[in-house]
């Protein structure tokens, strides 16, 4: 294995019309953000993007990364992804913009399956549980800390999923050739690390009725690289709820299968579902 390289790229903001508007240049900036956020899933692509290069087909087999969104991430900005050597098959990441703050930081590896450095809430493979599916014609919550605790009681619903080569959250850069081939939809067409991730945002939008809201940081292990075609299950469970600074978060347990019931990947993934309210602004404020 060659060790990773550090890396640069221009961001770009692919959910700028998703259901989630803090990703929209005018919501973003109503809660003092200077315009839409790159998606934090997106960011993970940035830190993972070494080790796809590096490592190849096993990191998306079997390789860990954690990811902690420190500072927004802005569409154009000039990005470094900065990568520290720790072992053979180990590295820290660094997200810089072009100031030299840091955005996002973690650690990427590709250990062997047997390796102590796997984190003991991922160290066996997910069991598929035939969680029952989402009902698209039944009305989400709102999110709020009762629906969220509801569900953590009563369990939370799966999420069919189909992964094509065209599939946009895939797509980590504006220009798809600056993906690794692998990634490429055009060549090997397997999943990003940024569509893997993204699975787990899309499971709670699945459940909840969610406004503007961020993802915070996230622990992957891969089970399987997921080919274009893959249709796949997922299935979660609200672990933690609680408040900081005047935000509600929420850690999620998820777990993504290829069909019929092959591991593909788990994450611990924790997010702000409910923004503290902005101050308020203008005449009268």
């Amino acid at each position: 294995m060659g060790m990773p390289a550090s890396w640069k790229v221009i961001a770009h903001n692919r959910a700028k019309d998703s259901e989630n508007k803090i990703h929209d240049d005018r919501v973003a900036r109503k809660y003092g953000f200077r315009g839409g956020l790159v998606p934090g899933v997106t960011v993970h692509g940035y830190l993972a993007h070494p080790a796809v290069e590096a490592w190849g087909v096993p990191w998306l087999e079997r390789g860990l990364a954690s990811v902690f969104l420190k500072q927004p991430v802005y569409e154009e900005e000039e990005l470094c992804v900065e990568t520290e050597a720790q072992s053979a098959s180990r590295y820290r990441a660094e997200v810089r913009g072009a100031d030299g703050t840091v955005r996002a930081y973690g650690t990427v590896s590709c250990p062997d399956h047997e390796s102590r450095e796997i984190p003991q809430e991922l160290a066996a493979p997910p069991v598929y549980r035939e969680d029952p599916l989402v009902d698209s014609d039944v009305e989400r919550p709102d999110a709020t800390r009762e629906a969220l605790e509801t569900l953590r009681c009563r369990g939370m619903r799966a999420l069919p999923a189909r992964f094509d080569r065209d599939s946009e959250i895939s797509l980590y850069t504006r220009d798809p050739n600056e993906m690794p081939a692998m990634l490429r939809p055009d060549e090997g067409g397997f999943a990003s690390p940024a569509y893997t991730l993204g699975l787990a945002n899309w499971i709670l939008a699945a459940n909840v009725r969610l406004g503007p809201w961020i993802h915070v940081e996230s622990e992957v292990r891969n089970h399987a690289a997921i080919p274009a075609g893959s249709r796949l299950v997922v299935e979660a469970r609200v672990l933690e709820l609680f408040e900081r600074g005047g935000h509600e978060l929420v850690d999620l347990d998820v777990s993504g299968f290829i069909e019929p019931d092959t591991p593909a990947f788990q994450a611990r993934h924790r997010a702000i579902y409910r923004l503290r309210e902005p101050a308020p602004s203008g005449p009268g404020a």
